[in-house]
């Protein structure tokens, strides 16, 4: 069976099923428990930044990962331009672009804006396993990108 051969909404269906995989992804690592992301994987699962000469394959490794973030980090993905690819009944591609805001030091309140930290975008590969569709590899591509900044310890109350 070829990619042109599936009913047209079970291709839908599968594009939704990965957009909202790259969507999730994101939420868990902003708002979320971020080592959980590795259950968005196949148990085979990697993710690479070839830039950053990164690789974490399996899924326990991408859980102790994302799970080693900062707990005192703040931040924000945006995720646009998200182009799913349907290749077979079973597997997709996709394309989507990213702009990451992130400091480190966070302690509450709200924050001046700041310039993003990473703006780049995703190459993944997604396989569907049991019924659901799942990370089989994810690339991510850097073209801008600079340092976490750090912010400074709080300071006391003022009225102290």
């Amino acid at each position: 069976m070829t990619p042109d051969d599936l009913e047209p909404l079970n291709r839908l269906l599968a594009e939704r099923a990965c957009e909202r995989l790259i969507i999730d992804f994101v939420r868990r690592l902003d708002l979320g428990e971020p080592g959980s992301v590795a259950e968005l994987f196949t148990p085979d699962g990697v993710w690479e930044w070839p830039a950053g000469e990164r690789r974490v394959a399996g899924r326990e490794a991408l859980r102790h990962y994302f799970g080693t973030r900062p707990a005192d980090r703040l931040s924000r993905r945006l995720m646009t331009n998200i182009l799913v690819t349907v290749t077979a009944p079973d597997a997709a591609n996709a394309i989507s672009y990213l702009t990451t805001y992130r400091v480190d030091g966070y302690a509450g309140g709200m924050l001046p804006p700041r310039l993003p930290v990473n703006v780049g975008h995703y190459e993944d590969t997604f396989r569907k396993a049991g019924g659901d569709w799942l990370l089989a590899r994810r690339v991510t591509f850097l073209p801008f990108g600079s340092e976490t900044e750090r912010l400074p310890p709080p300071t006391g109350d003022p009225g102290q």
